[in-house]
């Protein structure tokens, strides 16, 4: 099966053969040629790996790599920098990316760098992209709660409420702390940080999915955080 590799870059000579390159390594590619584009594909799109520019238009790459990180966790990224550019690549791989690749490069190092990231991607746990439960199903990639049935309805979640959802449901049956949630979730730096914002979070989606039927997805472990309760993805 061939893999899908997200191309966001703004320069379309880059831009081009990278795809060119790609394609040549057995690769499916999608492009986008700036930042607005490349933050929808990066976060709603289908593919295996995403190769990020850092200096894009409208939406810098880092700040499209932090609500990657966010939102979908296991998702393979390579960034591209320039090759002076030191602090890019340390702030890149401090913020989550997997791997950099300078320019100028060749296309033998670009596809050595995508094989050996995607090797590595299957030790993480696996993305998910619906959750089912009795009589609906929750699409994290729409953000939807959908019940089914002879009364059918749909019920929005947040882009927060969705990335919980994900995270807990690629953890089942673990009790995940708060300052996790807050570390991997919200990209926060939980070191003397008090907040009760994962609680607030979690009771307003457990609110929706109760109304839905489904709120026996989420438990809580006294002491310990919250769990996924419900049948692994």
């Amino acid at each position: 099966m061939r893999r899908t590799v997200l191309i966001v870059e703004d320069d379309s000579a880059i831009r081009q053969g990278l795809a060119a390159a790609l394609r040549a390594g057995g690769y499916d590619t999608l492009e986008a040629a700036d930042g607005h584009a490349g933050r929808e594909r990066a976060l709603r799109g289908r593919y295996d790996l995403l190769l990020l520019d850092l200096m894009l238009p409208g939406v810098d790459g880092l700040a499209i790599l932090r609500e990657v990180r966010r939102a979908r966790p296991t998702a393979a990224v390579i960034i591209v920098t320039a090759r002076a550019a030191e602090d890019e690549r340390v702030e890149g791989l401090s913020v989550g990316a997997d791997d950099y690749i300078a320019k100028p490069f060749g296309a033998r190092e670009l596809l050595a760098r995508v094989a050996a990231v995607l090797r590595r991607s299957p030790e993480r746990p696996l993305d998910v992209a619906e959750i089912p439960f009795p009589g609906g199903v929750i699409d994290l990639a729409r953000r939807e709660l959908r019940r089914t049935g002879k009364k059918p309805s749909a019920t929005p979640l947040t882009e927060r409420e969705a990335a919980i959802l994900r995270y807990l449901a690629m953890h089942p049956g673990r009790a995940v702390s708060r300052d996790e949630m807050l570390s991997r979730v919200w990209g926060l730096d939980t070191r003397g940080l008090e907040t009760r914002t994962v609680d607030m979070h979690v009771t307003r989606l457990r609110e929706k999915l109760r109304a839905a039927g489904a709120g026996g997805l989420l438990r809580t472990a006294r002491g310990q955080g919250y769990v996924y309760a419900g049948s692994p993805p």
